[in-house]
């Protein structure tokens, strides 16, 4: 039973020591992991702190903790490039990297696919072109890119091992991604009975394959303590958020302190998942890792 934490690098534009600190709290109080969302362009322009070097940077002042993205958005940038800059982070962190990749949503529009000349209606097909070539460009092998005019072959050197692809999203398409490219699967705000259900069509998936049944890490949302958004607040938001009932919402988010905070925690690992990656509603951030690292230690 793993936690991770997103960094809190969206809205705000960050200061040098803040990622520094970020990390190096986290890691301090025990937890698995930190990890980065990815965007080019938020909204209308909300700040928020490139992933690659958000995670570099993390990784450069921690030892044992590891550095995933939550999600990168593979069609977004050329593969040869992402996986030259994997290698390196896998290269210079000591292995440490979770490669949670996506092909990106529709809730930020279309300035991102626009200010770098791709268009959204091709996210999906450069994405699967990217999973299927990216072990072979990040481990050094010769690569055929057979999505891109000329078919060049590529090499890419030095190589590293290959992290664990944990692929984005919960819907049909992510799973059957999951089932052909990925280690784990990562839905975010999804309940525990989801979760459970879509374990099983990966372990059977996993074995009409021939394949290891692939992981699940789940994204959730947490308000530990005082200071923080109500549990009431919380659900509601949920509810109108993601479009659903709010018995279902009521299932999703971590809450409370101390037992109350790891009895929700224990329900989504109870569903099938391995990892909890949480984001916090609110409240100062070093403390909602501490209180959840305290959950933690209750689970």
């Amino acid at each position: 039973m793993r936690v991770g934490v997103f960094l809190p690098t969206v809205g705000r534009g960050g200061s040098p020591g803040d990622v520094v600190a970020y990390a190096r709290h986290a890691e301090e109080h025990g937890l698995d992991a930190v990890w980065a969302g990815d965007q080019i362009v938020v909204g209308s322009g909300t700040p928020m702190l490139d992933a690659m070097i958000v995670l570099t940077t993390a990784a450069a002042v921690t030892t044992k903790l590891r550095v995933g993205f939550g999600v990168l958005i593979l069609p977004l940038r050329p593969v040869a490039a992402v996986a030259k800059q994997v290698t390196a982070l896998q290269q210079l962190s000591g292995n440490r990297v979770l490669l949670g990749v996506g092909s990106g949503g529709t809730p930020h529009g279309v300035s991102s696919w626009q200010a770098v000349g791709v268009p959204q209606g091709d996210r999906g097909r450069l994405t699967d072109a990217a999973l299927a070539v990216l072990p072979g460009l990040v481990t050094g092998k010769p690569t055929k890119l057979t999505h891109l005019p000329g078919t060049p072959t590529i090499t890419l050197a030095p190589g590293s091992p290959m992290p664990p692809v944990i692929v984005g999203g919960a819907g049909r398409v992510a799973i059957r991604r999951t089932l052909e490219y990925g280690d784990a699967w990562f839905p975010s705000m999804v309940t525990p009975t989801s979760v459970a259900a879509v374990r099983t069509i990966l372990h059977e998936g996993a074995e009409q394959r021939g394949r290891k049944a692939p992981g699940i890490t789940t994204g959730v949302v947490a308000s530990l303590g005082d200071g923080a958004p109500s549990r009431q607040a919380l659900v509601s938001s949920l509810a109108n958020g993601f479009k659903m009932p709010l018995e279902q919402a009521e299932s999703i988010p971590i809450t409370g302190v101390g037992r109350e905070a790891a009895d929700r925690m224990a329900g989504h690992f109870a569903a099938g998942a391995e990892e909890l990656v949480v984001s916090f509603a609110g409240g100062d951030w070093f403390k909602q890792v501490e209180l959840l690292a305290e959950a933690r230690r209750h689970s």
